[in-house]
Parts: C-alpha cells; structure tokens; sequence
C-alpha cells in the first residue's frame, strides 16, 4: 500500500513508519517537526519520502495525498499545561489540522483513514476498565481539541462515506518518546531522572494506577485498523491492564520523592478493549516488564531531556492548578 503518516517523525509515528515498512508498504512522512525529531527517522531517511510543512495551512503539501491508500493522521500538539496556556494553538493543530488533512484525503478517495484520539476524552470516568461507550468529559483543551479532531472524523466518515476509524490511546510509551522542554509524560521526566540520579517525582501518593501500552502495540493497532473492513468506529487501544506509580518506580529502581496531587487527573486509567479485540483481532504484545526492559536498554536516547526536580515542576504546572482546581 502507499501510506502516508502524519506527525510520522513523532513517538508513535516514527515507530509506526517503521512497522510499515517491515511490511513492505510505501511510506510518505508529513510533519512540521513541532514535537517530532529528524533522528526518528534517520535509519529510514532514504526508504521514505519526507515533507516538512503545517497540516493546519492549507499548501503544496495536499498533492503528497494523491494516489495515496491509506492515511494514519497523528500529526497533533499534545501536553496538559502547554494546552491551557496556548489554546489557539492547540485548536489550529488538532481541530483545523485534522479538517484539512480529512478534505485532502476526501479529495483524492484515500482507501482508509486511521485517527489518532486520545483516551483523556473520558476525564475522570466512572467506568474501569473504562468502554468506548463511556461519558466524555475533556479536563483540558488539549483533550477537548482530540476529542474534536475524532468528531470530525467520525462525521466525514457518515456524510462523506471516508472509510475512517478512530483509537483512543491509553498512556502510551517506548523508546523515542519525547524529550521536548515541556513537562509531562511520566516516562519522560522519570528516565531522565534516573540518568541524573534525581529521585523520582511521584505526584500524589502514587498509589493512581496507569494502562501503560507499548509504542510498538499501538503501531500495531494502527496497522490492524488499516487493514479491516470497519468504518464508522472508534477503539480503545490499551494494555489491558494497570500499574500503580509507586510500582513503576520500583520497576525501575532509585529514590523518591512526592509532590502534590493535581487536580483533573484520574485516579486510574484502565482501557477495556473488548471491542478492538472482537472486532480487529487485535491484542497486546509487551509486558510492561518488557516494555521497561527495552527502555532502559535505550535510556541514553533521554540523555539531554530536561531533568524536572519538584521546584521546577511546580512553576511549570502553576496554570495547571490555577485553572483545573
């Protein structure tokens, strides 16, 4: 197939256009390189046609849509505190980049259409593990400006027939992850931690328990998706299930330290993938003792991540509590 990934020099992206590849499919990589780095590409740089440009401007970039099969739109911003103190931003990326690059797969009859959501739709829910028929209750304008971004692709895939889907990721990590200035995935600020040998941040009493789910899984959640014949649909992808924070921490060893709880966040995060499972075939692969196994045999990737101490944390999550409490 000739596949076209967008945001495809990110986390999930990256690893994404690797399995692609494993697969023999052409690959087109769109990305503006906002979040995403040229080094997770830089082992398939010449298997792979490339393209900086800003999927919430209409451009030149819409041609690279033209004879192309199957489109895997994750090209977004992501992050809490950057989305509270920049929510035009957030919009222009992940509502209006999501309608344009929706018209140019319209316009040019892509086969299937593959949206990357996001499970902190769900807010704090009421249900664990938590079904795709839960509530929605965005906490912050990044997760409404997802949420928006699948509504959309679900409303083109009703009145425009795309031949689209939607997965909801559950806490996703792995090597690449990013190592951007920013304040936010646990792993991130961990690894970091851990090459400095910094105590490990652990916010509230570390007892919330999290559905980690490997990069390499949600790559081939993608995949699956692709190759089904649903439209119309939305999916958890998850692990199945859910460590604690203070687990993790043991996991990968070294002191600790706490700081206050935040508010907005849930006590648990916990996909039920029932439905992917039924419906795709699709089940995780990686433990999360596996997962953490082939991080830290990578952990140098994290070598220049800023490195977070409580002070600096608590400067940087201040809008956090300002506006969620």
């Amino acid at each position: 197939m000739r596949c076209l990934v967008t945001g495809g020099a990110g986390f999930i992206g990256s690893q994404l256009v690797d399995l692609l590849l494993e697969n023999k499919h052409e690959v087109i990589v769109l990305d503006n390189y906002s979040t995403g780095r040229t080094e997770n590409l830089k082992h398939v740089v010449d298997k792979i046609s490339l393209f900086e440009c800003d999927l919430s401007r209409k451009g030149e970039w819409v041609s690279c849509f033209e004879g192309v099969n199957w489109v895997f739109h994750l090209a977004a911003l992501a992050d809490i505190v950057p989305s509270i103190q920049q929510p035009d931003a957030y919009f222009q990326s992940n509502v209006n980049g999501t309608f344009n690059v929706l018209q140019a797969s319209v316009a040019s009859g892509v086969e299937r259409f593959i949206y990357s959501a996001s499970s902190s739709c769900y807010g704090i829910p009421d249900i664990y593990p938590t079904p795709e028929t839960a509530a929605i209750r965005p906490q912050y304008p990044y997760a409404l400006t997802k949420y928006l971004g699948e509504e959309l692709v679900m409303h083109w895939a009703q009145v425009y027939k795309l031949p689209a889907l939607s997965l909801r990721f559950f806490n996703v990590y792995g090597t690449r992850s990013r190592t951007s200035g920013t304040y936010g995935a646990v792993f991130g600020v961990f690894l970091a931690q851990k090459l400095n040998n910094q105590p490990f941040t652990i916010v509230g009493n570390g007892e919330q328990t999290r559905d980690f789910t490997y990069v390499t899984d949600v790559a081939g959640a993608m995949v699956a998706a692709a190759q089904s014949d649903r439209v119309g649909e939305i999916y958890n992808v998850g692990s199945g299930k859910t460590i604690s924070v203070n687990r993790l921490v043991e996991l990968l060893g070294g002191e600790k330290t706490y700081i206050p709880k935040r508010p907005g966040e849930p006590e648990s995060t916990f996909a039920d993938i029932q439905k992917i499972y039924q419906e795709l075939g699709w089940f995780p692969k990686v433990s999360i003792e596996e997962g953490l196994a082939k991080i830290l045999a990578n952990i140098e990737y994290w070598r220049d991540a800023p490195v977070w101490t409580p002070e600096k944390i608590a400067t940087a999550t201040k809008d956090w509590f300002k506006y969620l409490s």
